[in-house]
């Protein structure tokens, strides 16, 4: 292990580089990936667009990720979880889904152990930067930043990935290649994998806010006709604001003055949470969703967001990630262990089955889920109101959410 503080970069590249895994992308699920493998003894080489300081230290995005217990384990496995700082994982007890104005909610909490929380909350940059920091601890991982990917292509021996950026042009050659490169991954379109696009027509604002009343640890998720509002509990009497709006109004949100935009969330969540004051800048995402037809190629596989991009409603996006990276991290390891090729088609194929089940269902799922909740015609919001009550009275289907919820390893 090489202490952190040691971590350099070449200033120039070679024009060949050689690795048993190249990963595209150093964002989460590929730092994820990466160190999912971190302790077998493979060669890898993680390339990434960004500069160093922007991977090693990011700044805030806005974005608070919710986490399961599973992704809670693995991240305890892999030495991330020990680095977030103390105060900056926010347990999650309950979670409310309100209908309008309406005062029923759809409620979920645990039911097998009343002080455990649901989930966590951490910073997505606060993710990011613990990852890079165990990453750069472990000598087989290489990191190559400012680093564009021009080609890809594999063959039946290796795959071979043309980068050009400031450190020079190179070649790097390896017997896997992982895209995890963002739902609008260009390396999976450089190798002819398609994909289903979702253009959600929304956009969806984030930003924190201290308030007047206590949130109790209770995420909320408010369907009103035209806008959703998130209550996301972070600190005490601070929660992450997410509002989600059409695109074609979505200017008028991101023109509100800073006094205008507060009063605004105020009326929205019609004083659930007193009065409110703005603490962090405001951020903009548009909302569009991607599920890759395959997930796998001749010595090739999608990871992550590459594999499958979520809506943020059901708050799957980086469990998912992380859970693309850890099972295609066990087969590869099981395939070492044994002596097999760690790209064959066995070995990936069998990522591909794995995640497909897991992954399908709860993208449809969620895509259902959205449309429901988000279309405003009379029949519509009367069918959400029945849902509501169906989910809060058919114990079988309420068990089965909170246990998506928790997921415990």
């Amino acid at each position: 292990m090489k202490p952190a503080t040691d971590f350099q970069q070449p200033t120039t590249l070679p024009a060949l580089l050689h690795a048993d895994v190249a990963i595209v992308g150093a964002g989460p699920a590929g730092l994820s990936f990466a160190l999912c493998l971190a302790n077998s003894g493979l060669n890898i080489t993680i390339v990434d667009q960004q500069p160093l300081a922007a991977i090693a230290d990011p700044a805030m995005d806005g974005r608070d990720i919710a986490m399961n217990h599973l992704s809670k384990g693995i991240l305890e496995e892999l030495g991330v979880w020990q680095r977030f700082p103390a105060g900056e994982v926010h347990p999650l007890k309950e979670a409310k889904v309100i209908d309008g104005n309406s005062p029923y909610t759809l409620h979920f909490e645990r039911s097998d152990d009343p002080v455990a929380p649901l989930g966590y909350l951490v910073a997505n940059h606060q993710i990011r930067k613990a990852l890079y920091q165990q990453v750069i601890e472990h000598e087989n991982i290489r990191l190559i930043t400012e680093a564009s990917v021009t080609n890809v292509h594999t063959n039946a021996a290796d795959g071979v990935i043309e980068l050009t950026g400031e450190q020079g042009q190179s070649t790097l050659r390896a017997s896997l290649v992982v895209a995890a490169d963002s739902r609008f991954s260009a390396v999976r379109r450089m190798m002819g994998i398609s994909a289903r696009m979702k253009d959600y027509g929304r956009v969806m604002m984030v930003c924190n806010m201290e308030h007047e009343r206590d949130h109790e640890n209770t995420a909320r998720e408010c369907f009103f006709y035209g806008r959703t509002c998130a209550i996301l509990p972070l600190g005490p009497n601070r929660s992450s604001i997410v509002i989600t709006t059409p695109s074609s109004r979505s200017t008028e949100l991101t023109n509100l003055n800073d006094e205008d935009f507060t009063r605004e969330a105020e009326n929205m969540l019609s004083q659930r949470l007193g009065n409110m004051k703005l603490v962090t800048e405001r951020y903009s995402y548009p909302l569009v969703g991607a599920m890759s037809n395959r997930f796998i190629g001749q010595r090739f596989a999608l990871i992550g967001d590459a594999a499958v991009g979520m809506h943020p409603v059901t708050a799957h996006g980086y469990n998912l990630g992380l859970r693309s990276a850890d099972t295609l991290a066990q087969q590869i390891i099981k395939a070492q262990q044994s002596g097999k090729d760690i790209a064959s088609q066995w070995v990936l194929g069998n990522y591909e089955v794995r995640h497909k089940l897991l992954s399908t269902p709860i993208y449809d799922g969620t895509n259902l889920v959205v449309k429901m909740f988000t279309d405003d015609n009379p029949m519509a919001k009367v069918a959400r109101k029945v849902a509501l009550r169906f989910g809060n009275n058919f114990k079988p289907f309420k068990n089965l959410v909170t246990q998506r919820l928790i997921q415990e390893r």
